[in-house]
């Protein structure tokens, strides 16, 4: 039983759903949330996320068993898939649920977050637009911070761009590992049509542009804990640059996308109140 628990939650991609629930929690610290009410948001935002998690498991499960991807416990026969699948709907329900007590424009901004992921899973991460759900995701992802306050605010628009280019960014991440695996069972998002290199260049510009606007947008003066992550994040993107033009992608350069996603995220968590309107 242990053991169908563990892979239940293996299948839930649990490094992105911690991720997520880790930003949009964050976000409430920064916003000042009181304990309870941090508890809710985190608990909805990682409801969520496992339904994504499940449902894109559930869906490529017969993929990845053509491609024999051992690291899949649907794939390898570790969890059912049936039982996959109703992990991803009941998550679903839990995470909309959970989302009520803050308000109904947290409850909406989550929603649309759900319904992006779980539109990616369905179909369009084997499109062009492969990008679009987690630009669209990760751009409202603080809105459900901000709208889950006793006194709900909209983000800045500067927040929702960001959220956006790191969405971007992290298709690029999630994809760039398995671009030819993808390719061999149909999938051809963004990345699989403009290759390892243009794709790793686009994600290093993204976040390049994500962190001036996470360190101008609240205004002037900068806060000097935001000149410190302007200039990891910028130093991180130009060395991944130079590595990605002398050379083809490596797990070196994985990483140094991850850390400047991280250093953008907690800037926008230390910016507090100055992301909302």
């Amino acid at each position: 039983m242990a053991k169908k628990v563990l892979s239940l939650l293996l299948a839930s991609h649990p490094g992105p759903t911690v991720v997520v629930t880790v930003i949009a929690t964050g976000l409430g610290l920064g916003l000042g949330y009181p304990p309870l009410r941090l508890a809710v948001l985190a608990l909805a935002v990682l409801l969520g996320q496992l339904s994504i998690g499940w449902c894109n498991d559930w869906l490529d499960a017969a993929r990845d068993r053509a491609v024999a991807r051992t690291d899949k416990p649907a794939a390898r026969g570790d969890v059912s898939v049936a039982t996959v699948r109703a992990s991803a709907f009941v998550a679903l329900v839990g995470g909309i649920l959970v989302t009520l007590p803050l308000g109904a424009g947290a409850l909406v901004a989550h929603v649309i977050a759900i319904a992006s992921g779980w539109a990616y899973n369905l179909g369009l991460k084997a499109t062009a637009w492969s990008w679009l759900p987690f630009a669209v995701a990760f751009g409202v992802l603080p809105a459900i911070a901000t709208l889950g306050q006793e006194t709900p605010a909209l983000p800045q628009w500067w927040v929702f761009v960001a959220g956006a280019l790191l969405g971007v960014a992290a298709h690029v991440t999630n994809v760039l590992p398995d671009l030819d695996d993808d390719a061999r069972t149909g999938i051809r998002g963004l990345p699989h049509r403009l290759g390892a290199r243009v794709s790793g260049l686009l994600a290093f510009a993204a976040l390049a542009v994500a962190t001036l606007l996470i360190t101008f947008g609240p205004g002037l003066p900068v806060r000097p804990l935001l000149i410190v992550g302007l200039v990891i994040g910028l130093a991180a993107t130009v060395a991944g640059v130079v590595l990605l033009l002398r050379r083809s992608p490596t797990r070196l350069l994985m990483q140094l996308i991850m850390t400047c996603a991280i250093v953008d995220v907690a800037m926008l968590a230390l910016s507090g109140q100055s992301v909302t309107v």
